[in-house]
């Protein structure tokens, strides 16, 4: 899986997006602080002396006691801070929260009035007061300062230090920088958990993905307890994973079945061809046969009885020897192919050889041939008597046909030997004959073929017996051959003992 390159990761993302939002938003309170809070403090801080300036004023319109106003005077002062002075027509004190506020009230009224000097700047001007700003160019402290004259002629004076102010902007962008860095810190290490409770779904989620790519459903998506998006998505996932797979198992059962056709469809198309390159190939001797035969019945070739009737006789007997061969090629044609079905049962494989000796009996006799039999008891196999039948008859009429003189004697000789390993018996039997060549000892279980054709035109045969034998033991799966022995050869092949 290719990895994901970690600034495109989610988390990372979620993370600098964190980082940013955090950033801007102090930036933003920094500059609100700058340019704002200090403007928004002096328009405050104007209001509240325009405040004050109408309590003293209506105070003293009212005519009320001086004592009380002067307690209320020093409560204002403390708690905001201001300095206040008010002075009569004749200039004489009447309060002062400052006893020193006086003697620095001269040099500022001069600056204020002189608009502009000593960094002086009017805030706001009326008819009956004025509220300015005010640097001391000795202490090096800003104030506001409020000058009035009230409705009695008297003169107020309030002046309050706006440095405080200057520090808390101060002192707020600092503490707003801390706080960015602890909320980077801490958002960035709670979104980093809280990330990868989204991130790992999703990447499992693309792992199911790719694996549902490569035809792999094995892995599922596990819902949690959340029934989010996310759980919502997974269930789909599960969803057409699940389908998706039946629908490939089908595709696959489908095609599995398309192919055993396709496969089926050849082999028959096979057999067929080889069926009929067989036959054309062994049928050309009898169909000549039966068609000279035939002419010469026609013809009248021969007029007396007894040739007439010796010329049906050669044509039913070629038609018979076809008849048998087509057949028999039929069979070989299915058992090659796998289209024969087998009639397994238990059965004595010593009883089944002796009936074919004895069968063979006259045989043997004819062709002069020796038999030495050593089969005896009794040994239960497991295959199909019919077709076992068919290999041994095989090899017993081919040791007694194909039979040489050695020593002065033909002879055939037939013998069992277990094989408890294996959990076999090999049924073996010998005759008398020169050595096989290595080329014939692999090419006689082919179809027609025949070691010597001109020593073994006179002794009849289809050329496919050992073909039979062949493709009855591959069905079966067992074990057949032929090797050269001491006087001979001997074939053999093997069957499963019955458990």
């Amino acid at each position: 899986m290719k990895k994901i390159g970690i600034f495109k990761s989610i988390r990372t993302k979620l993370f600098l997006s964190l980082c940013i939002i955090v950033i801007a938003i102090i930036a933003s309170l920094i500059l609100l602080n700058n340019f704002v809070l200090r403007e928004f403090y002096e328009y405050n801080k104007e209001k509240q002396l325009e405040n004050v300036y109408k309590i003293i004023n209506d105070y003293y319109n009212s005519n009320n006691n001086e004592r009380n106003l002067a307690d209320e005077l020093d409560k204002i002062a403390i708690n905001n801070n201001f300095d206040i002075l008010i002075r009569s027509d004749q200039d004489v004190s009447v309060y002062s929260s400052n006893k020193d506020f006086y003697s620095t009230i001269g040099e500022m009224i001069v600056s204020i009035l002189r608009e502009g000097k000593n960094e002086t700047d009017i805030l706001k001007q009326t008819d009956h007061y004025t509220i300015s700003k005010y640097k001391d160019t000795k202490t090096n402290i800003s104030y506001i300062m409020l000058i009035a004259q009230l409705d009695n002629s008297y003169n107020l004076y309030i002046k309050m230090p706006v440095n405080s102010i200057e520090e808390s902007v101060k002192i707020s962008n600092e503490f707003l920088s801390i706080i960015a860095i602890f909320v980077i810190i801490i958002g960035g290490t709670v979104l980093s958990i809280v990330s990868r409770r989204f991130s790992e779904p999703i990447v499992e989620l693309n792992q199911i993905a790719k694996n549902m790519s490569n035809l792999d459903f094995s892995q599922k998506y596990k819902p949690s307890n959340a029934n989010d998006e996310i759980d919502m998505l997974g269930n789909s996932i599960n969803t057409l994973s699940n389908k998706l797979e039946k629908t490939i198992k089908q595709l696959r059962t489908t095609n599995v079945e398309l192919e055993k056709d396709i496969e089926e469809k050849s082999q028959i198309d096979e057999m067929r061809k080889s069926f009929i390159s067989d036959v054309s190939h062994e049928l050309k001797t009898p169909i000549a046969l039966i068609q000279g035969y035939s002419e010469g019945l026609i013809e009248n070739v021969n007029s007396d009885e007894e040739s007439r009737k010796f010329y049906a006789e050669v044509i039913l007997d070629e038609a018979t020897k076809m008849d048998g061969l087509v057949k028999r090629l039929l069979e070989l044609m299915k058992l090659e192919y796998g289209k024969m079905k087998f009639n397994n049962k238990e059965f004595d494989v010593v009883e089944l050889e002796n009936e074919i000796l004895r069968k063979s009996q006259v045989m043997m006799e004819k062709e002069n041939v020796k038999l030495e039999n050593k089969v005896e008891g009794e040994i239960k196999v497991y295959a199909d008597d019919f077709y076992i039948d068919q290999v041994l008859t095989n090899y017993i009429t081919n040791a007694i046909k194909y039979s040489i003189e050695v020593n002065g004697e033909k002879r055939v000789r037939i013998e069992n030997e277990l094989l408890p390993d294996k959990n076999k018996v090999r049924i073996k039997i010998f005759n008398t004959f020169d050595e096989f060549s290595e080329e014939d000892m692999v090419r006689i279980w082919n179809r027609f073929y025949k070691v010597d054709e001109s020593r073994n035109r006179d002794k009849g045969g289809s050329g496919i017996g050992l073909s039979l034998v062949k493709a009855i033991m591959n069905n079966y799966g067992n074990s057949y051959g032929v090797k050269n022995v001491a006087g001979g050869v001997e074939f053999y092949f093997e069957l499963d003992l019955s458990n």
